[in-house]
């Protein structure tokens, strides 16, 4: 059996990732960047999954999967063929293509997509809009969107502006984030960016790095929605 888990609500689909990682014992975990049919191939053999019914659990190979790429195509077609003695859940950080989706026929798809009153968030981050952004920020919790995926959805926004401000000559370079944008997209946040100080979205940027890093230790004096709510007053 083969299980796609994808979609750009990365904080839901990151959770029922990891749930279904905690049902399995002696569980395999390749990343999918990397990942080659040989280390595949001989994982599974010598760890005797055939006949048997323990998972594969792989990262980001639909998201990197290059047509082209010979190796890239046996590793596929190595998972569909040897679903029926191994089941694999291959998780993505985005949504992945209806085209290539029908390329797993007999596939469990888990697909999971932001809320559009996010984007509205996110489109009005802005100096001297805070009243506003409040509103948007606790009229999406009210409609039930996570604290924990509005503060990711941020933080994602002002890494991505932060980049905007300083492009590398070279595009390999850039982050991840900025490659994969459209160029509307590219248009829009570059008009957001300069709305802002580059010494501004430094400064906000490290806020959103310390409450991550507070909230993962512990140390956070107040709730997350205090924290993003702080954070928006002061923008």
């Amino acid at each position: 059996m083969i299980v796609i888990i994808h979609g750009d609500d990365i904080v839901l689909s990151r959770s029922f990732f990891h749930e279904l990682k905690q049902k399995h014992k002696d569980i395999i975990t390749f990343d999918g960047s990397k990942i080659t049919i040989t280390d595949l191939v001989q994982n599974i053999e010598g760890s005797g999954l055939f006949g048997s019914t323990k998972t594969i659990f792989i990262e980001e190979f639909l998201t990197k999967f290059k047509k082209t790429n010979k190796e890239s195509k046996e590793i596929l077609n190595f998972i569909i063929t040897s679903s029926k003695n191994v089941n694999f859940v291959l998780w993505e950080s985005k949504e992945i293509l209806k085209k290539d989706l029908f390329l797993f026929k007999d596939a469990v798809i888990k697909f999971f997509k932001i809320p559009k009153n996010i984007f509205t968030l996110l489109d009005n981050l802005k100096p001297g809009n805070s009243k506003n952004l409040l509103n948007l920020f606790h009229q999406g919790l009210e409609a039930g969107i996570k604290e924990e995926l509005i503060f990711f959805m941020i933080q994602r926004q002002f890494r991505i502006l932060l980049a905007l401000t300083q492009r590398h000559p070279k595009p390999e370079n850039e982050i991840d984030e900025v490659n994969r944008l459209a160029p509307w997209q590219m248009e829009k946040l570059q008009r957001q960016a300069r709305m802002f100080d580059a010494s501004d979205l430094k400064k906000i940027y490290k806020k959103l790095y310390e409450i991550e890093l507070n909230q993962k230790t512990g140390g956070l004096a107040m709730s997350l929605v205090q924290s993003i709510d702080f954070l928006l007053l002061d923008m």
